[in-house]
C-alpha cells in the first residue's frame, strides 16, 4: 500500500484534484483490472448452499498470492481481508466469516488487487443455489444501471451525467440508488478524486477527460436508499432490512469515449448471462 501511494505522481492534475494519467498508463490498468476480474470468475463455482463465505475469501488470497499480485485490502484500515463479501441486505463492505450461505442467497464479492503498482477493483453478483424473481429482478437492474453509467462516460460529459444516467434508471424501475457511497478515483492509489455520485444532475460535476481512472459501483435497495453501519464500523447494510445488489467495474477516459478495465474474461460477470 505504502509504495503505491508513494509512487502516484505520473501525470498532471486537474482543478478538482483528479489524476490525468498517460495513455501508456492504460496498460497497467489493464493488467491490474484483469487479474480482479479473472479471480472473481474463477470463484464462480465456489459460490453454493453450505460454502461459507471465509472460505471464498481464503480462496481469494491464494488466487491473489499466486498470481504474485497484492491484496489492497488486507492491511487497509485494520481490515484483514482479501475481498469484501455482501450477503442479501448488506449494502457493501461485508466481512468474511464463518457463516454458511443459504439457498437463494444473492452477494457480491468485490475484490482489489494491486499489481506493479496499479490497483484493480471490481465487484459483482453470485447466487447462492435458486435465484427468486424479486433477486433477480434487482440485479438485473443494478448490472444495467452500472452499464447506463458507463455509457455516459466520454470526453466532454460530466460526472454528474454519469450519476443521472444511473439514478433516471433504477428509479424507472421503483429501486432506490444508495447515496452513502460512492465511486472513486483509481490508478497508482486505491482511492483518490473524485467522488463518483451514482446521482445527480446533467452538466453537473467535473468534465470528463482522457486519462481520468475511477470506479463506477451502483448500489441498490429493493426498498428504500437509506444505510446504517454496524457496530464493526465496518458492514453497512439497509435501514429496512430490504434487499441490496451491487456491480463494480474499473475504468478510463479515452480520446472517443471509455475502456473498462475490469471486464470479465470468461463472460461471467452477470451471474445468470453473459453481458460486460
Amino acid at each position: 500500500m505504502e509504495r503505491a501511494v508513494n509512487n502516484a505522481h505520473r501525470g498532471r492534475q486537474t482543478r478538482d484534484g483528479i489524476r490525468i494519467y498517460e495513455p501508456s498508463d492504460h496498460a497497467g490498468m489493464q493488467a491490474a483490472g484483469r487479474l480482479a476480474a479473472t479471480i472473481l470468475d474463477e470463484i464462480a463455482e465456489h459460490v453454493f448452499p453450505g460454502q461459507t463465505t471465509g472460505t471464498l475469501d481464503k480462496l481469494i488470497e491464494e488466487k491473489v498470492n499466486a498470481a504474485g499480485a497484492k491484496s489492497a485490502t488486507i492491511g487497509y484500515k485494520g481490515y484483514q481481508h482479501a475481498s469484501c463479501i455482501s450477503v442479501n441486505h448488506v449494502v457493501c463492505h461485508g466481512i468474511p466469516s464463518d457463516k454458511k450461505l443459504k439457498d437463494g442467497d444473492i452477494l457480491n464479492i468485490d475484490v482489489t488487487v494491486i499489481v506493479d503498482g496499479w490497483f484493480g477493483d471490481t465487484s459483482r453478483m453470485y447466487v447462492a443455489g435458486k435465484l427468486s424473481r424479486k433477486a433477480e429482478r434487482l440485479i438485473n437492474v443494478t448490472h444495467d444501471s452500472l452499464m447506463r453509467g458507463i455509457e455516459a462516460v466520454k470526453p466532454g460529459n460530466t460526472f454528474g451525467d454519469i450519476g443521472h444516467a444511473i439514478q433516471t434508471f433504477v428509479e424507472s424501475h421503483r429501486m432506490s440508488v444508495v447515496t452513502d457511497f460512492c465511486g472513486h478515483g483509481l490508478g497508482q492509489v486505491f482511492h483518490a478524486p473524485p467522488n463518483v455520485l451514482h446521482y445527480g444532475r446533467p452538466g453537473t460535476g467535473a468534465v470528463l477527460e482522457p486519462g481520468m481512472f475511477f470506479t463506477i459501483e451502483p448500489m441498490v435497495n429493493l426498498g428504500r436508499a437509506e444505510t446504517k453501519t454496524l457496530a464493526d464500523d465496518w458492514t453497512a447494510v439497509t435501514r429496512d432490512k430490504s434487499l441490496s445488489a451491487q456491480f463494480e467495474h474499473s475504468v478510463g477516459v479515452t480520446e472517443d469515449g471509455v475502456e473498462i478495465f475490469t471486464l470479465s474474461p470468461g463472460g461471467l460477470f452477470h451471474p445468470t448471462y453473459s453481458q460486460d
